[in-house]
């Protein structure tokens, strides 16, 4: 696996990144929400992906399938603060998809932008162009017209949301900040995040009464044979998702996974009216919706465009990844 200073990759190989990210973000979404409505312990099932994860590489290491190296503490160190962000970030997404039905659940998320914008703002970064700065505005214009006419509106699941969105923001400025995963594998990433998360995830569950209830009704439902094959579709996704996210991300840029985000949020969106149930049709959430993936769209063409005027660099802007 290359690390971030080898990360000039073939065309056929970003290309490939790029679009397995986007089939796994967007098989994801789908797969979370229908595991969630039968098994609602979103904490507990967050820690049994991260467990996963983290058990996965550890034996392909010991097995001599992956080359990534074992643990050093200064690198864990530098990573913890960027590992609890991220999986308080992926905690409170998986929360909200308990009450939030799939399309508005995306609009939401595609605030991470604006959220940046005003993190950056705030810290002296500078102001952004009026393109970036319109196309974000239409996206929170689109969220609050799509929730007005939102018939399944759930004031807890969109403040959990929100909450994540605040956590994606917090994570991904301070990588950006940090360089916390500069020179380290996409498989490396995907352990220490996974191996520091542990401790917390588990404590989480016992301080908030989700365990030991949570392992009793996960034995309960393992006599059922569709339940126990979504579970290990949603570990094996999770591990899928994080990789090719982590990928992308090395391989291309930060700017390549946030467009890729976007695109596979139309597909998303246009399903979730259909897929699971589907979602009760009101003009005003159609039109909130459609006003907010052109802003979506429109903020990735406005970025791609401020990337190509500005000579290369190193480090990208921080942008926003789709869990």
């Amino acid at each position: 696996m290359e690390n971030r200073s080898e990360a000039e990759a073939s065309p056929y190989k970003s290309l490939v990144a790029a679009v397995s990210y986007g089939i796994a973000s967007m098989a994801m979404v789908f797969i979370n929400k229908a595991i969630l409505m039968q098994y609602g312990h979103s904490m507990t099932l967050l820690t049994l992906q991260q467990l996963a994860t983290a058990l996965l590489i550890h034996f392909g290491r010991q097995m001599g399938y992956t080359r990534s190296r074992g643990v050093d503490m200064q690198t864990a160190k530098k990573l913890l603060p960027v590992s609890l962000f991220y999986n308080a970030n992926v905690a409170f997404a998986l929360a909200s998809l308990k009450g939030v039905n799939i399309p508005m659940y995306i609009a939401i998320k595609r605030l991470t932008p604006l959220a940046v914008l005003i993190a950056g703002f705030s810290s002296g970064k500078g102001k952004p162009t009026t393109q970036v700065t319109l196309s974000v505005l239409l996206i929170a214009a689109g969220v609050i017209i799509a929730a007005l006419g939102d018939f399944s509106f759930d004031l807890w699941g969109y403040g959990m949301a929100l909450t994540s969105v605040f956590f994606q923001t917090m994570y991904l400025v301070l990588v950006e900040r940090s360089g916390a995963e500069d020179g380290l594998s996409s498989i490396e990433i995907m352990f220490y995040n996974s191996f520091l998360s542990l401790p917390f995830l588990i404590f989480l569950i016992i301080a908030t009464g989700e365990f030991p209830n949570s392992l009793a009704l996960l034995f309960a439902k393992s006599n059922s044979l569709s339940f126990l094959v979504i579970l290990v579709i949603s570990l094996v996704m999770g591990i899928v998702l994080n990789f090719t996210m982590f990928l992308c991300t090395i391989v291309n840029s930060a700017l390549t996974t946030t467009i890729v985000g976007v695109l596979k949020g139309v597909g998303s969106t246009t399903l979730g009216f259909v897929v699971l149930g589907g979602v009760e049709v009101h003009a005003l959430n159609v039109t909130g919706l459609v006003i907010n993936t052109t802003g979506g769209v429109w903020y990735s063409y406005a970025k791609y465009q401020q990337k190509m005027s500005k000579p290369p660099r190193h480090v990208s802007d921080v942008e926003v990844h789709h869990k």
